[in-house]
């Protein structure tokens, strides 16, 4: 099995963030750094180590759906000491991880999990899993905007797939927009909205195709139901 793999089934991280922590330097294959990627070990003979803690293959799969405040980092541990979201999660044993992002400034749906082939699903581009979000934006984009936004826009050197967006409520000099993506470039919603000339003001993830976050309260967090496990590895 290829280390990353191995890492991402002991619940460490998703195989992306894997490799990242490989390439730092932060792994060992009996007692040995190992910064190369895509080096195969063997699982039931290999001993490997992630900052110096030996690490196992999770027995016990889980599933869990955070709604998250804002001012929380969606990473495992963070440098600068900034509020992660594992520090909402409490009485759990296994080593779980979030599934993609959201920035510190983003609020709602974040599943976390030490599923790693699940976690590659909904998150590799290929699968075109819908996200969909609620933001509050300055403005009204008329449909000229709104198209150019459906269509795709040039964010970071790279033109952004079909999106969909549709104005739920006007206000005097702001809007409600119900936005839905299946890409996962960093902050791209919020660069999207910039480039139409409407800058986010608030914005929620709401859903996951159609897992949805309902009535979960915010900072909290519940176990996804067998039914809902089942639905996101049929996607």
């Amino acid at each position: 099995m290829r280390l990353q793999k191995y890492m991402a089934k002991c619940g460490v991280a998703s195989r992306r963030k894997s490799e990242e922590i490989i390439l730092e330097g932060r792994v060992k294959v009996n007692g040995i750094i190992e910064k190369k990627l895509g080096t195969v070990i063997d699982p039931n003979k290999d001993v490997i180590e992630v900052d110096n803690k030996i690490i196992n293959m999770e027995e016990n799969k889980v599933y869990i759906m955070l709604n998250k405040p804002e001012g929380y980092v969606t990473t495992v541990k963070d440098k600068y000491s900034k509020k992660i979201v594992l520090d909402l999660i409490v009485g759990i044993d296994e080593r779980i991880y979030p599934v993609g992002r959201l920035d510190s400034e983003t609020t709602g749906l974040l599943l976390m999990t030490n599923d790693g082939d699940l976690t590659y699903k909904l998150t590799h581009p290929s699968y075109q899993v819908p996200k969909k979000y609620i933001a509050l934006v300055e403005g009204i984009p008329n449909n000229k905007k709104l198209h150019k936004f459906r269509r795709g826009l040039k964010i970071d050197g790279r033109i952004t797939a079909e999106a969909y967006i549709k104005i739920l409520k006007e206000y005097k000099n702001t809007s409600l927009l119900e936005i839905s993506i299946h890409e996962g470039r960093n902050r791209q919603i919020r660069k999207m909205c910039q480039h139409i000339g409407h800058p986010v003001i608030k914005l929620k993830r709401v859903a996951i195709g159609e897992l949805e976050l309902g009535k979960l309260e915010v900072g909290k967090w519940r176990y996804l139901t067998s039914k809902e496990v089942k639905y996101l590895k049929t996607l």
